[in-house]
């Protein structure tokens, strides 16, 4: 698939940093991607690379930018982003995933912040990326996820990692601002790429769901994959993209029909397995609870 050519913009001369920063990236079998991400964040003072079992070239490359590389089983995309975290010994920390890389404009943005000519807020610990994705032979520029703040760069000090898996996110404790340049987004390779991501991270946003209490209810499964689609297809414009549009539309209300789904299946599993642990619940007994629920 041809990348549409994004616009350069002349490096400036290197400043001199009062701050130093280190870039981490959590990444499994990445060789199509991971020379890009790498090649966006060279410049850094130290690259963290965790990996998670990868068996193509994938370390082979991350070796060639000198990169702090850890080998870790997958624990999660929380546990493994707060892993890389705490391998981070700079000042600052910048995250990207290997699918991910910094603009031009980026990278001028966060060296003039850690250099004794920043021009930005310095009681500011942390900074939103804005995130432009790339998908279906376009830049996502208007309607379904733009735009999308990601906060991406921050002081390591003020910086925890949370949120519930697939959805890890920075914490961060103090002021927040957000910056310009891009960061870009390669999602999915194709449509068949997409659909396999939503199948696997809808799983674990089940699971995620159904380990924190929350239960499985009709209204949900029925009406929060209607509200994705018009979050995606009328409320951001996806409809200014065209068939595209439609099409993101709908597959982004197939995953949060598919999590609900198998919150469901979950609880039915949970169900099977309480009544097979008591040998005296009769058959009618098991039948009946589960109608019940």
């Amino acid at each position: 698939m041809a990348i549409a050519k994004e616009p350069t913009v002349q490096n400036s001369p290197q400043r001199k940093r009062l701050r130093t920063v280190s870039a981490f990236v959590v990444c499994c079998n990445e060789e199509q991607n991971i020379r890009r991400c790498l090649e966006s964040i060279k410049w850094c003072d130290e690259i963290v690379v965790v990996d998670s079992g990868s068996t193509d070239q994938t370390l082979a490359i991350c070796n060639e930018y000198s990169a702090k590389v850890f080998r870790r089983p997958w624990p999660g995309f929380v546990e493994q982003k707060r892993f890389a975290l705490q391998q981070c010994s700079s000042d600052w920390v910048l995250n990207i995933d290997a699918d991910e890389e910094i603009s031009p404009e980026l990278r001028q943005e966060i060296e003039e912040i850690l250099s004794d000519n920043s021009a930005g807020d310095r009681s500011c610990v942390g900074y939103y990326l804005p995130r432009v994705v790339f998908h279906l032979g376009r830049w996502w520029r208007k309607g379904g996820w733009h735009p999308e703040y990601r906060l991406r760069f921050s002081r390591r000090a003020n910086t925890s990692w949370g949120g519930d898996d697939p959805h890890e996110k920075a914490l961060v404790d103090g002021p927040t601002k957000r910056l310009h340049g891009e960061l870009r987004h390669y999602t999915y390779t194709s449509l068949s790429d997409q659909v396999r991501s939503l199948n696997s991270h809808s799983s674990t946003a089940a699971r995620s769901l159904c380990d924190n209490g929350v239960r499985f209810s009709l209204a949900a499964l029925l009406l929060r994959p209607l509200s994705r689609f018009a979050r995606f297809y009328l409320l951001k414009k996806g409809y200014r993209e065209g068939l595209a549009g439609l099409i993101v539309g709908i597959l982004e209300a197939y995953y949060v029909f598919l999590k609900y789904a198998k919150l469901w299946e979950l609880e039915q599993q949970n169900l099977r397995l309480t009544y097979r642990g008591r040998p005296s619940q009769s058959a009618s007994e098991w039948t009946q609870a589960g109608s019940n629920r």
